[in-house]
Order: C-alpha cells, then sequence, then structure tokens
C-alpha cells in the first residue's frame, strides 16, 4: 500500500512540473528564422521583414529575417528543407525561386521539392508595368507592338537573369504579339535595369511597380500597361494587360512562407493565425500599401497546398510554351 501511494505521489508531482513545461513548449517559445533567397532590400526581403516585425508583436517571440541568395533560391530552400520541422526554420520565396526554379532547375535540388517543402501561405502579390525608355517612340502597348514589329530584333527588354519570371513574362509578350525582342540579363536586380533604362542600354522591361515609380515620376521610363486585376488608385491612366489586348500575360509576383515537410499541424495552424492576423493590422496593410503590394493570404494548408499546385502546373504551361536557353 505504502509502494502505491508512493506511486501515486510521484504520478502527481510529475504532472504539476510537466503542465508548466508543456506550455512552454507552445509554439512559438523561441526565436523562429525566416530564410530569404535574396540579399537584402528587394521585395522578398523587405515582405519577410515587415511581416516577421508583426509576427514578433503577436507572439512575443522574434522572427529574424536571414539573407541567403544564389543558385537561384536554391540554397535558401535546401537549408529550410534540411533543418528540424518545428516551425523555427521558415522561408518566404517567390515564383521564381518556389515555382519556376523547380521545375527549370530540377536535376541542381538535391533535395525532393514535391516532398521535403510544404507551403504555410501566400503572403502577398506584387503588381508590374510595362515599361519603355523615355526615348522610345511609343506611348502605348500598340504602339510598342507596331515599332517592335517594324524594328524586328532590335529593341532590348531588361530582366534579373535567365529563367526568372520578368524573362518569361517578356518572351510570352512577343509570342503572342507576334513580335521578336531581345533580353539583356542584368545582376543588380530591378535597380540594374531601371539604371540601364535611364542609359538607354535596354528600351522595355516587366517592373514592379514600387521599383519603377522614382523614375515614372522623373520622366525617365513611361509605363504602358500594368499588370493586375484592374488599374491602380496611384495610376489611373495606366491600362490593364486585359484592357490592352493581352490578358493572363504578365505575372503578379507572389512572396509566399514555406516550412520543411513534416512540420506538425499544430504548429502550420498556429503559423496560418499568426500570419492572416499579421496582415489584416493596419500597420501592415499601410507598409504593404506603399508597396503597391497586394495581401491575398491563403487561410488553411488546405488552401496553400492547391494554391502551389496550381501555381507549378500554370509555370509548367509557361516553361514549355516558351523556351529560353539556360546556358545565358
Amino acid at each position: 500500500m505504502k509502494k502505491v501511494t508512493a506511486l501515486l505521489a510521484a504520478a502527481v508531482a510529475a504532472a504539476c512540473f510537466a503542465g508548466p513545461a508543456a506550455a512552454q513548449d507552445k509554439y512559438p517559445s523561441k526565436p523562429t528564422r525566416i530564410i530569404v533567397p535574396y540579399a537584402p532590400g528587394g521585395a522578398t526581403d523587405i515582405v519577410s521583414r515587415i511581416l516577421g516585425d508583426q509576427l514578433k508583436e503577436i507572439f512575443k517571440q522574434a522572427f529574424v529575417t536571414e539573407n541567403k541568395p544564389g543558385a537561384f533560391g536554391i540554397l535558401a530552400i535546401e537549408e529550410m528543407a534540411r533543418s528540424k520541422p518545428d516551425g523555427y526554420s521558415l522561408m518566404i520565396g517567390n515564383v521564381t525561386t518556389n515555382a519556376i526554379t523547380p521545375i527549370l532547375h530540377a536535376k541542381k535540388f538535391s533535395i525532393d521539392y514535391a516532398k521535403d517543402v510544404i507551403p504555410v501561405a501566400r503572403l502577398v502579390d506584387i503588381p508590374a508595368f510595362v515599361v519603355v525608355s523615355k526615348d522610345l517612340p511609343v506611348k502605348t502597348m500598340q504602339e510598342f507592338v507596331d515599332y517592335a514589329k517594324k524594328n524586328k530584333g532590335k529593341v532590348r527588354y531588361g530582366h534579373v537573369g535567365v529563367g526568372s519570371y520578368p524573362q518569361y513574362d517578356m518572351e510570352v509578350l512577343a509570342k503572342r504579339a507576334g513580335i521578336e525582342l531581345v533580353g539583356i540579363p542584368n545582376k543588380a536586380g530591378a535597380s540594374g535595369i531601371l539604371k540601364d533604362m535611364a542609359t538607354g542600354d535596354i528600351q522595355a522591361s516587366f517592373l514592379n511597380v514600387a521599383s519603377s515609380a522614382a523614375l515614372i515620376k522623373a520622366g525617365q521610363i513611361r509605363p504602358i500597361a500594368v499588370v493586375n486585376p484592374t488599374r491602380l488608385p496611384s495610376y489611373p491612366d495606366v491600362p490593364t494587360m486585359a484592357e490592352v489586348g493581352f490578358p493572363g500575360v504578365g505575372t503578379l509576383a507572389w512572396q509566399a512562407m514555406f516550412a520543411p515537410a513534416g512540420t506538425p499541424k499544430d504548429v502550420l495552424d498556429a503559423l496560418i493565425k499568426g500570419i492572416v492576423e499579421a496582415l489584416d493590422k493596419p500597420s501592415t496593410k499601410e507598409a504593404f500599401s506603399k508597396q503597391y503590394f497586394n495581401i491575398v493570404p491563403t487561410k488553411s494548408p488546405e488552401e496553400a497546398k492547391k494554391w502551389l499546385a496550381d501555381e507549378m502546373a500554370n509555370w509548367k504551361k509557361i516553361t514549355e510554351e516558351v523556351k529560353v536557353d539556360l546556358a545565358e
């Protein structure tokens, strides 16, 4: 009897100590890192830092951005995928790194992207302009197409790298319009493209609205169409791609959060709840509005999974329709 009583007492004591410990382990109970596959300052980095600040307020734990550029996003993806699936190593990637790269560069991965990476939530998408240089004598998309037809193979466009969505966007536009353009990659990203446009080294590009704003205001470049479902309030005179006769051409460049496969559902649920709350805060809306970002979160693991599957299927079709030389 004394032995049974002692065992019961020990069990009660263990339960008392286990309760607080279990509560402390509720996600997140320590800082979380968000891996970004680009250098600081770009759209993906901006999204990570704005969202990380808001998640810190909600969860009372730090969400720290860690930049790891290189290899078309593969370095960041693989580091995240190999991390312990506990919610403390996440990634924010975009359409290039997390939809196009797994298709174009599948053989360069040392992981199985489809099995080892899961989407947590889509976060935002980013409207883009088709912009032309001030020296190009066109003011509309039709004039641009007509000019390119008369100057076959002479109009140069800029993009941020071989296999990037801006390259595909322009090549799809060229194919649908029946024109021939010359693509010029720029490793310096949007800032490099803008510099080349200002000097006249290139004449056209797909560029996100926030990156373009300063040079548009300065009269160095001219927007002739916007990739967005509707016209932008700040640019009411710039028609959508659908309005200029090219519906479905151009990418609303999404940003999304990813996690290692095997991350527990309760952790994913907590993350998604926090993300939706963060994106609904007035301060977040204001910060993203200044960047012209559309807030478009998925709200469950199932919705995120279906969304990514649809994106991958769409980009498989695009990469089959338009072939780019990956050896450029």
